[in-house]
């Protein structure tokens, strides 16, 4: 894990999800020494010794208060099952406003870039959030009811946005489902336009963003974009892991529409990709220039990311 460019807030922090970015905000807190709740449904998280771990529901600001009464950061890293965004987010992002009136915690927002809809430029946080897809819709109004707490003095919040991730398990094309066939030499199989130009985000440097528009007061009341590194298509990040894996040439080829719409027949979470079909079949590029310049914030550089890739599945594989 790099170092922080700021200190982190003195005080305990609530950390609520240990998805990939949850476990990566606990872990860069703890290793600067800060004390840290992780809540999840489950109890789990990340292990080290100053970070304590809770069982509890994240849409009952009761149930957080009791998880820890005092935090100095509420993070929301919350990651509910993709086709339940409607029925699962809104108590879960009143329960953090909540929190945060209560407390007088900053409350720091996991997001994406869903709420831009389909454009045609690179994003910047100032584009009208004009999406009318559910899920981005819902995103959207978790925003808007946060900076509305926060412009009125109830709250301090803000909120980073992301693109696709690019990391080792389930949260990414590249992890689970991609590694170990481009490890073994075997064609990739991706969604979309697999030659459009995207920008892809480390699940680390959403975290490491995260804390610092948390802990710095020009962070509050705005939205900022994760520093990323330069867009590349789909199949040149198969092609990079492939140069890094020592396997010579790897295919790659889109998944058909056709068996994605049959496959949408019977699993929801492939159902509910079709409303953002568009940031696959398009050039899908995020903006960092504020981010960057106002925390002096870089990405995790692109070859130590993909080296982390190789580095996470090759010992199964051996195995």
């Amino acid at each position: 894990m790099s170092n922080l460019p700021i200190a982190p807030l003195e005080g305990t922090h609530l950390v609520v999800g240990a998805g990939e970015v949850g476990t990566a905000v606990a872990l860069l807190l703890a290793e600067a020494g800060r004390q840290v709740v992780v809540v999840t449904r489950s109890g789990s998280g990340p292990d080290h010794a100053l970070i304590r771990k809770v069982a509890a529901d994240a849409s009952s600001v009761d149930a957080l208060l009791a998880a820890e009464p005092r935090a100095v950061v509420i993070y929301n890293c919350v990651n509910p099952p993709y086709d339940k965004w409607v029925e699962l987010w809104p108590p879960m992002a009143a329960a953090f406003i909540a929190y945060a009136e209560r407390t007088g915690a900053v409350l720091a927002t996991v997001s994406n870039l869903y709420g831009y809809g389909p454009v045609d430029v690179p994003m910047t946080e100032d584009l009208p959030l004009a999406a009318t897809g559910v899920k981005a819709r819902v995103r959207v109004q978790m925003w808007q009811e946060a900076k509305a707490a926060n412009d009125a003095g109830r709250i301090r919040a803000t909120e980073v946005r992301g693109s696709d991730y690019i990391c080792p398990g389930s949260a990414s094309q590249f992890g689970d489902r991609g590694m170990p066939r481009i490890l073994k030499g075997k064609s990739a199989q991706l969604l979309g336009d697999i030659d459009q130009p995207h920008t892809w985000t480390a699940p680390v440097d959403v975290a490491r963003t995260l804390i610092t528009a948390a802990s710095d007061p020009r962070g509050w009341g705005r939205a900022w974009h994760v520093p990323s590194n330069a867009p590349k298509s789909a199949r040149q990040v198969v092609d990079d892991l492939a140069a890094a894996s020592g396997v010579g040439s790897v295919k790659s080829s889109a998944v058909p529409g056709v068996l994605m719409s049959v496959m949408g027949l019977f699993q929801p979470v492939i159902r509910e990709l079709k409303e953002t079909d568009y940031q696959r079949e398009r050039a899908y590029v995020l903006d960092d220039t504020a981010a960057r310049a106002t925390f002096g914030l870089e990405p995790t550089p692109w070859n130590d990311i993909i080296g982390g890739l190789v580095a996470a599945y090759r010992p199964a594989l051996a195995a």
